[in-house]
């Protein structure tokens, strides 16, 4: 593709004054007006080569469509999209954007069109005389208002500054200084907070370089600090690496990329002017991308268990790409963000992030990241920079990651990766809002999300449309039928349970859940012994009085369309092929199912399109009968293994041994691993394992020592003793909240655990 003279001079223009170190005769206002077309926009790429010429020519086809069709109207910029609800604001001025963009950028087939130009004035003085000026009082939702508007129309004025005009960039940012005013970041609290409060900042930040206005410009700054410092309860990133937003939800994926992006992006931005980002506790967002993102980041895919109600958004009309926002949509976003805050970390950090990034594209076989359409020019100059770094592409990490802030649970590996949601009264059950995912009720009730080895596309390929809502994976739910939006929304469905959390020693883990379930009166125990091939599911004293039956989903496997994978029973396991097996080692009458179910994205996103398609399930589940009383179940998970290794285990009981599964104690033994691991829902005995009070732990032994893991799920804060009843010769290693106590040979320690349910180690040589 060819392009013009014209459109590499404005390129080669915009390089130069978007460079880190550019100066624009002192005037620092101006400077960082231009660092932010380099952020924005992109430098240091060819226009005339792919992926960029393609990107460009689409973003100039997209730009000339909304020229066109624009019809500015009394209530409306465009036919059909009017500024009341949803978001026909915020529509409007992210289409003015990619107009400005393609009169900005070479090689648009538009690039400096005074028609398109003319075009977007038009339509900015439509916006700001008839709907976005200091004189409306917002209505509808906030976030249009406060971020969803104010972040194109900054954009927009920082881009084409030059042929604005003095009036027109005074009124854009009056009208940001209006909805986003000052008031808004001098406080940390409502919706300023987290994610929403690095989005306030970035207009904010822009509205005082454009306008000139240094005091707006350092509020902006000063008000990210109370972002960096982890938190002990709702919004913000955790020690633990959970990231939690709207108080009660799980958000690491969507909430959190926006967090990282919007973070990057300021720090880029002020890096080495008069308002740069100085404070310490900045390097707990630098860290988070190796301690809380990347776990949570699987072949190219962010699991769907910290997306919150972005599960639902598939396909949206107001969706200028007609993109599939789906796992591999948001992982794609926050490997970007990853690329862009690399800008602004150490040398040491940028290398190791780069090869991360190389691995996760490389592995992606389902929706290639290097040419993701949800890209721009910019993010794909910085993808492609990281692609090419001289470093080795980063493997998948393996071992198991408990994030007890956000009732998540991660385990990886080499032949599967696995990830849990629970809830509790800390974390919801769901998230709905905005007419988004009213049916995600039992998400939280122990859903197991897993994929095996290259295989990255189960829960990407029309899921949550298709899906039975009543039969997710993992998950123990009464029948009742409930409506949509049950509970609540915005994280308002929570279980009044304490016990729900985990210990792991790094490489294996014991993980449980007190359940009760959304509106119902289920109530359940239920455990998952992460191991290295395996998952054992442990269940118990499960008990409803709903009148309804009560089943617990051994599994739930999206076949695709049509899809044909033979499926195998013999005596105690089952078998799916190119997915994986299931053992169930005490009996019990496996039910089964394959059906082909329909649905849209409108059926659980009022914003979404209509088409619908069809998806073949396989569906596996445990019958407790109707309104049962203390029942209990047992089987395990074999991602990724062959029949018949599935059934060489099923020959072989005592590889594993259920050392108890009652409402009281939930425990297994693997003595080929050397270990035992038990949750105690109170003070109790199981083995040589005693605990007084309710705990999960670990033991494992590796010759002639052994460690103990500990946690207290309860979180109650309260001193935790426990005993292991085995020949202990000497301590070797002990945690600063573990104190050892005289045991007349055998470990007895007593724990102070704090509310994190933190895991706490001992390491003994044994007698």
């Amino acid at each position: 593709m060819g392009v013009s003279r014209r459109a590499l001079l404005l390129a080669a223009a915009l390089a130069a004054t978007a460079a880190p170190g550019a100066r624009a005769d002192d005037d620092p206002y101006e400077a960082l007006r231009r660092r932010w077309l380099g952020i924005a926009l992109g430098s240091g790429y060819d226009p005339g080569a792919e992926p960029y010429a393609s990107r460009l020519a689409e973003l100039g086809t997209r730009a000339r469509e909304f020229r066109e069709s624009m019809a500015p109207a009394p209530g409306s910029l465009w036919p059909g999209q009017p500024f009341d609800p949803p978001a026909g604001i915020t529509l409007g001025y992210g289409r003015l954007w990619t107009m400005a963009q393609a009169y900005a950028q070479p090689g648009t087939g538009s690039t400096g069109d005074d028609a398109l130009l003319a075009a977007v004035l038009r339509g900015l003085d439509h916006l700001s005389a008839t709907v976005y000026h200091p004189a409306t009082t917002p209505y509808g939702n906030w976030w249009e208002w406060q971020i969803g508007s104010p972040r194109p129309l900054m954009d927009i004025t920082a881009v084409l500054y030059d042929r604005l005009g003095p009036a027109r960039v005074a009124a854009a940012c009056a009208a940001v200084g209006h909805f986003v005013p000052d008031a808004l970041l001098t406080g940390y609290s409502g919706t300023s907070t987290g994610a929403n409060r690095v989005d306030l900042c970035r207009s904010v930040a822009l509205s005082g370089i454009l306008g000139r206005d240094p005091g707006r410009i350092a509020l902006a700054r000063d008000a990210l600090s109370p972002v960096f410092p982890y938190v002990t309860r709702g919004d913000g990133l955790h020690a633990d690496g959970s990231f939690v937003q709207h108080t009660w939800v799980a958000y690491s994926g969507t909430y959190g990329q926006v967090l990282l992006d919007g973070l990057a992006r300021l720090f880029a931005l002020l890096a080495g002017s008069p308002w740069e980002v100085t404070d310490p506790a900045r390097q707990h967002v630098l860290d988070s991308v190796e301690h809380a993102y990347a776990p949570l980041l699987h072949d190219g895919l962010v699991m769907d268990c910290v997306n919150g109600r972005a599960v639902s958004r598939g396909y949206l009309r107001s969706d200028d790409l007609h993109l599939l926002r789906g796992d591999h949509y948001h992982g794609h976003a926050l490997i970007a963000a990853v690329a862009l805050l690399a800008d602004g970390a150490s040398e040491a950090e940028r290398q190791r992030w780069y090869g991360r990034i190389k691995g996760w594209a490389e592995r992606d076989t389902t929706a290639p990241v290097l040419t993701d359409p949800q890209f721009g020019v910019a993010d794909l100059a910085r993808l492609h920079t990281a692609a090419a770094a001289p470093v080795p592409a980063a493997p998948e990490p393996l071992g198991h990651r408990l994030f007890p802030a956000m009732d998540r649970a991660v385990h990886r590996r080499p032949r599967f990766t696995a990830a849990l949601a629970m809830a509790s009264d800390r974390i919801a059950h769901y998230e709905c809002g905005n007419g988004e995912n009213p049916r995600g009720w039992h998400t939280g009730s122990g859903m197991l999300s897993w994929w095996p080895a290259g295989g990255g596309d189960q829960y990407t390929d029309w899921y949550w449309p298709t899906v039975d809502w009543y039969r997710l994976p993992g998950t123990t739910v009464s029948a009742r039928r409930l409506p949509d939006r049950a509970g609540g929304e915005w994280g308002a469905p929570r279980p009044d349970v304490r016990w729900v959390g985990g210990t792991t020693d790094g490489r294996y883990a014991a993980v449980g859940q007190h359940l009760k379930g959304l509106g119902s009166t289920l109530e359940a125990r239920k455990s998952w012994f992460f191991l290295d091939d395996a998952v054992v599911c442990l269940g118990a004293g499960i008990t409803c009085a709903d009148g309804t039956a009560v089943e617990t989903v051994v599994d739930n496997r999206n076949l695709g369309e049509g899809g044909t994978r033979r499926f195998v029973r013999g005596p105690g396991w089952a078998h799916l092929e190119g997915h994986g097996g299931w053992l169930l080692p005490r009996g019990g009458a496996l039910r089964t199912l394959r059906e082909d179910r329909t649905g849209a994205w409108s059926d659980i996103n009022t914003t979404s399109t209509d088409e619908r398609r069809t998806r073949r399930w396989q569906t596996l589940w445990l019958d407790h009968g109707t309104d049962p009383v203390d029942a209990a179940y047992a089987y395990v998970l074999m991602p990724g293994a062959s029949r018949g290794e599935v059934a060489a285990h099923a020959a072989r009981p005592h590889r594993l041994r259920v050392l108890a599964n009652d409402a009281g104690r939930q425990a297994v033994a693997v003595p080929a691993l050397g270990l035992t691991a038990a949750n105690l829902w109170r003070a109790g005995t199981v083995g040589e394992l005693t605990a007084f009070g309710g705990a999960s732990v670990l033991v494992r032994r590796r010759g002639r020592t052994a460690t103990l893991c500990v946690s207290e799920p309860p979180r109650t804060g309260a001193p935790l003793e426990i005993v292991w009843d085995h020949p202990v010769r000497a301590v070797l290693r002990a945690d600063e909240a573990v104190e050892v106590l005289p045991g007349l040979g055998r470990l007895r320690v007593r724990v102070t655990p704090g509310m994190a349910c933190a895991t706490h180690e001992c390491e003994v040589a044994l007698g």
